[in-house]
């Protein structure tokens, strides 16, 4: 399974992401989630691989959040779907960058160490 980066080419954790694998030559794909925007079930696939809950990868400060009331969302089992959807509908609210690794997992890869345990594993 190969590498995938999710990023926002405006977000600077995500180009410090991209520089790091380059500069480790990591054989990796890019993927523009904001234009090539995940799937409902793309999503709950990476959370697995994350091993996170929706609202552990949801930018609660991004005005769509606010809009949608996400901070009075309940954070259970019963609420998950509706979470992934709201991740489907507005990207903008995934956190950045993820990067799935050839193991079958993934990281939220916003330090440097992330994006070095990603290419580790």
């Amino acid at each position: 399974m190969a590498m995938e980066i999710w990023i926002n080419p405006a977000c600077s954790k995500c180009r410090s992401a991209l520089r790091l694998l380059d500069e480790e030559g990591a054989d990796y794909t890019v993927r523009r989630y904001l234009e090539d925007v995940p799937t409902e079930d793309e999503i709950r696939a990476v959370l697995e691989r994350l091993g996170l809950e929706p609202w552990d990868i949801t930018r609660t400060q991004e005005a769509a959040a606010k809009e949608l009331g996400l901070k009075d969302w309940a954070r259970d089992a019963g609420s998950r779907d509706r979470w992934v959807a709201a991740l489907a509908e507005h990207p903008k609210l995934i956190q950045r960058p993820i990067i799935t690794a050839e193991d079958g997992t993934a990281v939220v890869a916003r330090t440097d160490e992330a994006v070095r345990d990603a290419m580790s594993r």
